[in-house]
Order: C-alpha cells, then structure tokens, then sequence
C-alpha cells in the first residue's frame, strides 16, 4: 500500500509528529511505500533547524530528517505556512529580509498542490494532529 502522511503537528506540544514518525517508521518496515510526507499548520517546526531537544528527549525533527534520507522520501513542507511560522530555507529567508534560514536538509518548500497531488496518487492520506 502506497501511503501519504500529512502532518500537522509540531514536534513537542503534541503527540501528532512522535505518532507520524512511529507509523512511517512501521510502514516502511512493513515493506509498504511513502508517496509523500507533508507537513502543515504547525507540523511545519518539524524542519526547522533551530529546534533543540532535551539531552533525555527525542530529537524529532532530526529523527524525521534521518528517516527522509534513508528512505529517500518526498518531504514536502507547506511554504505559506512554514513563512508564516519563521521556518525558512536561505532562499526565502533572503526574500523576506531574514539574515539566516533555518530549513532542515531533505524537506523540499512547497504549496498544497503537492497535497493534492499526495491525495491523488497514494491509496491512504493519514492525517496527524
């Protein structure tokens, strides 16, 4: 089974990115696919670069970034939302009149085309948060 994974959750004030990752992590396990994971709304601090774990906690946007990487899967995160929330690659940082990004590698910015598309070619869209 081919699956899409939206995210909307951030990383530690709820369960939905700590969940997303364990079920992507049992799919790919389970020899089933990732079409593409999304992150929206708040999900988006899951690809900023600036979040910083407990030295006893999970480092969970790290975690999704080595899981993306491994299995080379579609990480895209929402441009609007992710602008809005200061999560920005050098480019839109440029744009916008920011020094510095803060975009994780292995996340592509783009629009909820690509949530669509998502929703179009994978048999299930899961949604977290």
């Amino acid at each position: 089974m081919n699956f899409a994974l939206l995210i909307l959750g951030p990383p530690y004030s709820t369960q939905a990115s700590a969940s997303a990752l364990r079920f992507a992590r049992a799919v790919l396990a389970n020899e089933h696919s990732i079409y593409r994971l999304f992150f929206y709304h708040d999900g988006v601090h899951n690809a900023s670069a600036l979040v910083s774990a407990a030295q006893d906690e999970n480092n969970l946007p790290q975690q999704w970034q080595e899981l993306i990487e491994q299995h080379h899967l579609d990480s895209v995160v929402c441009i609007a939302a992710a602008t809005r929330r200061g999560v920005l690659n050098e480019q839109e940082a440029k744009r916008h009149g920011k020094t510095s990004g803060n975009f994780i590698d292995g996340h592509e910015l783009s629009g909820l085309g690509q949530l669509v598309d998502a929703s179009l070619n994978a048999d299930r869209v899961i949604t977290f948060g």
